[in-house]
């Protein structure tokens, strides 16, 4: 018989991938530097960025289905190699003083690596994981939010002695050693495997995890309601948290009075924040369930966008944007068990790739609605009252979706008695 993998060893290879191409948030280490030596504006700097974060949805959207057919291992080289050579690539751009080229290779090409790398680990953990769905995903997705925090200074401290050319040289070589070496050790796990003490056996008092609502294909699942709910509800809060990255510092400055100095250590705190809501709120909804967490992270988000304008101790402000960054970061992790649990694991990553278009529009469309209403009012106070209503009706998709589940669980349930009681009366059936 073939070895059972370690599951933990597949969840630390997952991080391992994800602590790689979430360097894409350390983009802005390389624009002073960039701007500095080409001339290049901050906004065609920029966008380079968002251009990588927009790929990752449209690729995740359109491959999700190709990457579960194709398995995590060849999906996981496919990752390393496209999000080694858009790194690498960039490097080369630099040489040529080229921007269009940069744009190619980190925002096209390290973009579509990126949303490869990103679902290929995530979608085996969710089969692994049936009983820490919530903890498994939150694993993986931290090292997404934690990437920064670790690359950043390492890119930094390259920059400053090698050259930016050279950085991306080495950062993209890294990166397809590490992508590539993790993606190894990835696997389905064998038809049929369980963890230990998933299943009641013999009268014994073991863990019972509840059997996912249903078990859908990527195209069945966009055709129904709790779809297209649940990517509202993930929209929202994704345009909402971004708003709060892109304008942190001024807000800082503005409503507690931070200096650059230490409006800029805020920010770099919420890199922190940001991975560890990844895993704390992921871990929370394994205990209260995904429904209940969702509820509860629009909730607190609601509070803290409508008393921000009011807030001017430095301290307080401070916790009250963190608690909204650990919310943000909560909500990618959470999103992907909670797939697990309506459609099931049969085309997880395909489902997950049509979740994460949510991603790539809200990337685009939070902090472009956030400097436009910025602009129109010159305050921030509109611009934090308008993302408080977005998110009461975020609240509202929250509702009906749990209302939904409890309904098409309850339905599942009575089928499911009715099918037991045909078998009690009519045992050759079972034959």
């Amino acid at each position: 018989m073939e070895k059972v993998k370690n599951r933990w060893l597949i969840a630390a290879s997952a991080v391992g991938m994800h602590l790689s191409i979430g360097s894409v948030y350390a983009w802005s280490v390389y624009t002073k530097p960039l701007i500095e030596k080409f001339g290049w504006d901050l906004k065609a700097t920029q966008f380079t960025f968002s251009l990588a974060v927009f790929f990752i949805g449209i690729s995740a959207a359109f491959l999700g289905r190709y990457i579960e057919k194709m398995g995590p291992r060849k999906s996981g080289l496919i990752a390393a190699v496209l999000f080694g050579l858009g790194i690498i690539g960039s490097g080369v751009a630099i040489k040529l003083e080229s921007l269009p080229l940069l744009y190619l290779s980190y925002g096209v090409i390290g973009g579509i690596g990126l949303g490869i790398g990103y679902i290929t680990p995530v979608s085996s953990l969710v089969k692994w994981f049936p009983d820490k769905r919530g903890l498994a995903t939150g694993l993986a997705i931290m090292g997404f939010g934690f990437a920064a925090v670790i690359s950043s200074p390492i890119i930094v401290a390259l920059i400053g002695s090698v050259g930016i050319s050279n950085t991306f040289f080495i950062m993209g070589s890294c990166y397809f050693i590490i992508i590539f070496a993790c993606s190894r050790y990835l696997a389905p796990p064998p038809v049929g495997w369980a963890p230990e003490g998933l299943k009641v056996e013999d009268g014994t008092k073991k863990k019972v995890v509840k059997e996912d609502l249903s078990q859908m294909t990527a195209n069945e699942a966009v055709k129904t309601k709790r779809f297209w709910y649940l990517w509202l509800m993930f929209f929202t809060n994704i345009a909402c948290g971004v708003s709060i990255i892109s304008a942190a510092s001024p807000m800082a400055q503005e409503f507690a009075g931070l200096s650059t100095v230490a409006a800029g250590a805020m920010v770099g705190l919420m890199g922190i924040f940001n991975g560890g809501g990844r895993i704390g709120w992921a871990t929370l909804s394994d205990r209260l369930g995904r429904p209940n967490t969702f509820i509860l992270i629009i909730c607190l988000e609601i509070v803290a966008y409508l008393s921000v304008p009011s807030i001017s101790n430095a301290i307080l402000f401070q916790a009250v944007i963190f608690l909204i960054i650990s919310c943000y970061g909560g909500g990618f992790s959470a999103v992907t068990a909670y797939i697990g649990d309506i459609f099931g694991t049969k085309e997880v990553g395909g489902i997950l790739g049509y979740i994460l278009t949510a991603w790539a529009a809200a990337g685009m469309a939070g902090p472009l609605l956030a400097a436009a209403i910025r602009s129109a009012t010159n305050s921030y106070d509109d611009t934090m009252y308008f993302f408080a209503i977005l998110l009461a009706v975020a609240l509202v998709f929250a509702v009906l979706l749990k209302f939904e589940i409890k309904k098409l669980r309850a339905e599942k349930d009575k089928e499911q008695e009715i099918r037991n009681v045909w078998i009690d009366e009519i045992p050759e059936l079972v034959d």
